[in-house]
């Protein structure tokens, strides 16, 4: 899984109506800017210091950073401390993150662990959902893992596996994301030793669960998840229990998950998309307003991207709880 996801990624945009999916910033740039806002006052808890990574992990095209860094404008002296670098391994991605913020960032990275040292802000938006899995099968009482060979799904028993539920029942399948927690417990160490804070947003379950969520997107629809290796995006549900629990033990503070429609309605995101419609409706744009409203209804509704996509702040553990995590 983990060759076909490079391989997916490597040479192509897979974002936005003529591509595969279409993630959050392409839906909303009000997306982005609450985000940039969210970083700023982030980094006032912080004790504002200077200068300060922003770091992206798999920046897409650049339109979070892009509009992230436009709110951070309305703060100057974040704006100023700020030195942006981005996690990405696709050279064609890495283009058009070239061309939409040029000059503004400092250096792109393959991967987490060489990012500059120092305090550090750094911004996952359907990252986790994209590394690689291992997925075992509840079968005669005992746990099988699944492989693939020859084009299909092989299940033989599992050598070396991780704690997995001994009451399951039979054909349960629990999917236990290594990789993923892995990345968790890295920068945790780093946010722990540095300071700073991790947003991850994505889509997931909140408690630990069973269950197959292996999927393949292709033109905004589904597909068999073997049959193009490398030519349709895999991911598979985030569990974000394990990813907190993994970054506590690296020593690092876990607030969250919690709704992505509760945590942006904190941060004011139908107020600011109602400010940019009324903009555009004032501009005789009428048909961009309503896409606007409509697209901000979409992130923040439960029926939408609301409850199935989470937020978790990994961070320091003497850091103040970050903006939208506050308890009710």
């Amino acid at each position: 899984m983990a060759r076909a996801v490079a391989a997916y990624y490597g040479g192509r945009d897979p974002f936005g109506a003529a591509g595969d999916f279409t993630t959050a910033p392409e839906i909303s740039q009000a997306f982005g800017e609450c985000l940039g806002l969210w970083a700023a006052v982030t980094w006032q808890l912080m004790g504002s210091p200077a200068p300060v990574v922003l770091a992206e992990l798999g920046p897409g095209r650049g339109t979070l950073m892009a509009d992230a860094l436009r709110a951070a404008d309305v703060v100057p002296d974040f704006r100023a401390a700020l030195r942006v670098h981005l996690v990405e391994t696709s050279p064609s991605l890495r283009a058009a993150q070239r061309q939409r913020l040029g000059t503004a960032v400092e250096a792109w990275h393959e991967d987490s662990a060489t990012l500059p040292a120092g305090p550090a802000i750094i911004l996952a938006n359907e990252f986790f959902d994209a590394l690689p899995i291992r997925q075992f099968l509840r079968q005669g009482g005992a746990w099988l893992e699944r492989h693939v060979a020859g084009g299909q799904f092989l299940d033989l028993p599992a050598a070396d596996p991780p704690a997995l539920p001994a009451a399951a029942p039979e054909g349960a399948i629990a999917e236990v994301a290594e990789a993923g927690m892995a990345v968790a417990a890295s920068l945790a160490a780093r946010l722990r030793d540095q300071g700073g804070a991790l947003l991850a947003l994505d889509y997931g379950y909140a408690e630990p669960a069973l269950g197959d969520t292996l999927q393949a997107m292709t033109r905004h629809g589904r597909a068999e998840p073997l049959a193009e290796p490398g030519m349709v995006d895999l991911t598979a549900h985030v569990p974000f229990a394990a990813l907190a629990d993994a970054a506590r033990a690296a020593g690092a503070a876990a607030h969250g998950p919690l709704p992505m429609g509760l945590f942006l309605q904190r941060l004011g995101l139908p107020q600011r998309a109602a400010i940019l419609a009324r903009s555009a409706a004032g501009a005789g744009r009428r048909d961009q307003a309503g896409l606007i409203l409509s697209g901000a209804e979409r992130l923040v509704a439960p029926e939408g991207m609301g409850r199935l996509f989470k937020a978790l702040c990994l961070c320091h553990p003497a850091l103040p709880t970050p903006p939208g995590f506050e308890t009710a």
